[in-house]
């Protein structure tokens, strides 16, 4: 049996998972494949490696025996960090929960060092260079954010992420790229409209 095989049953036994519970965070449709993979039988492809890192929340050198056990990682290079999944979201219907089935558009593996509850994909310049088009912002569930920092903040139907501000009773969403997107200000009844769905924790490009 491979340390990777033993590796990966010892951390789903860590979390108190079953295997039902890894294989449904895997995408299987039954434990058999997790069962077989815990026993030796079954290799795991290449690409799936890291998923199953983030599934079990560590990284792919520990499952490799990389770290934690008797090899070390080699000079020069740097562990993979403690990993996890959190849905990436598509356009969110208000009313709704921003993670709510009909809105994720699939899982991705992030850092979990970052806490992040939820992932949105950006579209426009409106925040470049800081954040570009087509780059990926991991969330933080939280109802308030500091002046200044990066939120996701529902405005109706549509979300947006812009630097928060508020002074009194209005409120202020400032992009750095004010020649694309001039600044957003909300007061009186506009408050309405705007809920806060976290921070911004983290950023993945490229993926």
């Amino acid at each position: 049996m491979s340390v990777l095989s033993v590796r990966i049953r010892q951390r789903r036994e860590e979390l108190g998972l079953s295997q039902e519970e890894l294989a449904s965070r895997m995408g299987y449709r039954s434990k058999s494949s997790i069962t077989k993979i815990e026993k030796g039988v079954n290799d795991i492809p290449q690409n799936k490696l890291e998923d199953f890192a983030a599934a079990l929340e560590t990284s792919t050198a520990w499952l490799l025996g990389l770290e934690g056990g008797e090899a070390a990682v080699p000079p020069g290079f740097d562990p993979l960090p403690r990993m996890t999944r959190v849905p990436l979201v598509g356009s969110i219907a208000c009313g709704t929960p921003i993670t709510a089935e009909q809105n994720i558009e699939r899982y991705i593996g992030v850092p979990a060092d970052w806490h992040a509850d939820f992932a949105l994909t950006c579209h426009g310049d409106s925040m470049a260079p800081t954040i570009r088009d087509g780059d990926i912002v991991c969330i933080r569930r939280q109802p308030e954010v500091e002046q200044g920092q990066i939120a996701a903040v529902r405005v109706g139907e549509e979300a947006t992420l812009k630097h928060f501000h508020r002074q009194g009773d209005t409120v202020m969403l400032l992009a750095d790229n004010a020649a694309v997107c001039p600044p957003m200000v909300y007061t009186g009844p506009q408050l309405a409209e705007l809920q806060i769905e976290g921070k911004a924790v983290g950023l993945c490009r490229g993926l």
